[in-house]
Order: C-alpha cells, then sequence, then structure tokens
C-alpha cells in the first residue's frame, strides 16, 4: 500500500498564486492511480478562513473515506482562541487525523501544540527553514509527533536541510516528508542518519506529480521493509492513536477577516514555498 502523505485540496480564496487560489485535484487522483498511490492525506489551500476551507476538504474526504485521511489547517495566529474548537470539530465530524499548519501564515504556537496533545495528532508544520524552532518543539513536547516537510525548506535552502537531519536523527518525535525535496543527496542522508522510520512519502500534490515525488522513494534502494515503513507504515502508525477527549460541546465561531487583515492579504504577493 503507498499513502501520500502531503497533498492539498479544494479551493483557496486569494488569487496570489496556486498556492492560495485553486487546488484540483482531477488529474492528481489520475496520476496517483497510475502510480500505485492507493490512500492519500488531504489538506486545504492556503485560505482567509480555514474552518470554511477544512469544512469543503471534508467533503472530498468523506465522499471516499476509504482512499482519502484528512487534515485540519489552522492558522496559529489568527484562528487562536478557537484552533481546539476547530480540531474538535475535523476529528468528531469529519474524522481528521492531523493538523496541518504553515510558517507563512504564523509561527507555531502552544495552543496548536496542547491541542494536538490532548487528541494525540501529528502536527504537520512547514518551518520554512527555520530549524531552530524544531528543537524548541521536540523538547517543549515529546509527546507530540511533528512532520516537518520538505526536509525543513521548500525552498531548496540545503543548508536549512543539512541543518536538519541533525534533529530528524536526534529527536523520536521528529519525522520529515520526501515532498519537494529536489537534493536527493540530502535526502539519502536523512534516510541514512535518521532511517527509513523518520521518512513518510508525500507529494504535495496538486502541484506536483505524485508519480515524479514517489520515484525518489523507489531511488534510494532501502530494501522492501524500509520502503514499506516510509510508503504508508509510518504514517499509519502517527494517526494510529488518534483520540476525541470528552468535552462541552462548544459553538464554532466563524470570524470574519477585517478589513485591514483583507488588505494585507491582497497586498502579500511572495509565493510562500520559496521564502
Amino acid at each position: 500500500m503507498i499513502i501520500d502523505a502531503h497533498c492539498h485540496a479544494g479551493k483557496g480564496d486569494g488569487l496570489t498564486g496556486p498556492w492560495d487560489t485553486n487546488a484540483a485535484i482531477r488529474d492528481y487522483l489520475k496520476w496517483a492511480s497510475e502510480y500505485g498511490i492507493s490512500k492519500t492525506v488531504f489538506f486545504a489551500a492556503f485560505h482567509s478562513d480555514y474552518a470554511l476551507a477544512n469544512r469543503e476538504v471534508a467533503k472530498i474526504v468523506l465522499a471516499n473515506p476509504a482512499r482519502f485521511y484528512g487534515f485540519a489547517f489552522v492558522h496559529a495566529s489568527r484562528d487562536a482562541g478557537r484552533i481546539s474548537s476547530m480540531i474538535q470539530e475535523a476529528v468528531s465530524s469529519f474524522g481528521f487525523c492531523g493538523i496541518k499548519l504553515h510558517r507563512y501564515d504564523a509561527r507555531i504556537t502552544r495552543e496548536v501544540c496542547e491541542t494536538a496533545r490532548l487528541y494525540a495528532l501529528p502536527v504537520l508544520y512547514d518551518v520554512m527553514g527555520e530549524i531552530a524552532s524544531v528543537h524548541l518543539l521536540a523538547r517543549e513536547y515529546p509527546d507530540v509527533n511533528f512532520i516537518i516537510p520538505h526536509l525543513g525548506s521548500f525552498a531548496d535552502d540545503w543548508k536549512a536541510q543539512q541543518a536538519f537531519i541533525d534533529p530528524l536523527s536526534r529527536f523520536p518525535n521528529i519525522y520529515t516528508d520526501s515532498s519537494g525535496v529536489r537534493r536527493f543527496d540530502l535526502l539519502k542522508e536523512a534516510f541514512c542518519r535518521a532511517g527509513a522510520n523518520k521518512i513518510l512519502f508525500g507529494s504535495d500534490g496538486p502541484w506536483l506529480h505524485p508519480g515524479v515525488e514517489l520515484e525518489k522513494i523507489f531511488a534510494l534502494r532501502s530494501g522492501e521493509n524500509a520502503q514499506r515503513r516510509m510508503l504508508s507504515e509510518n504514517f499509519l502508525e502517527l494517526i494510529s492513536q488518534v483520540k476525541l477527549p470528552k468535552t462541552k460541546t462548544t459553538r464554532l465561531v466563524t470570524r470574519r477577516t477585517s478589513g485591514h487583515a483583507l488588505k494585507a492579504l491582497v497586498l502579500e504577493q511572495r509565493d510562500p514555498w520559496l521564502l
């Protein structure tokens, strides 16, 4: 079984680039089938209201729960104070099994980490090259599993990726995925030093071809057991302890984005993967 542990889906509400405009999955699903990828983890494109975006992703996931998993996207700053209720809805109503957030939106917070701990959810956090924060997360929350995608940098920052291999190897709760990693020598080094148990296959679809990304895992020549770990077993272990705590029913409050924030979103034209 092959699980793609990193794929966006659904429409964003911006028009600055593919990342916040539309993560259409029609072609992705065809490509995934052609390459034997039987299951996929979906989460939203960039959005100004992740509560709404998560509900759109839920429609996709719930249409075929045997094939799709869902992670709840949150904005650590803008969603402050409602992250727990967002995750409550995502886990109990949608069957989601992880949390996704991006440094481009905001730095991760204790609220996110403690919510992940409460629900025993893995956290997929793109640190955008801020490797020092990985050490802090690993030490402060040893009972929370963090997946740091792209070996720490989609922007091909080899210094950050090289530095990331150290905490990946040292801390048992730090993982990575193979999506978007262009320097194969560093992926190979991560495999050799940290082991197959710390790497997940991911494509960063639908914009990257899952078949192309999958070939990197095969190119590691890791052997059948190690390959199976990276292609499915690591992910399945990370989501195996998800729980739904008993909590009081909380009405989900959807907040409007202020005019100032909307102006900032319109003015922001940078590519979040290349910073």
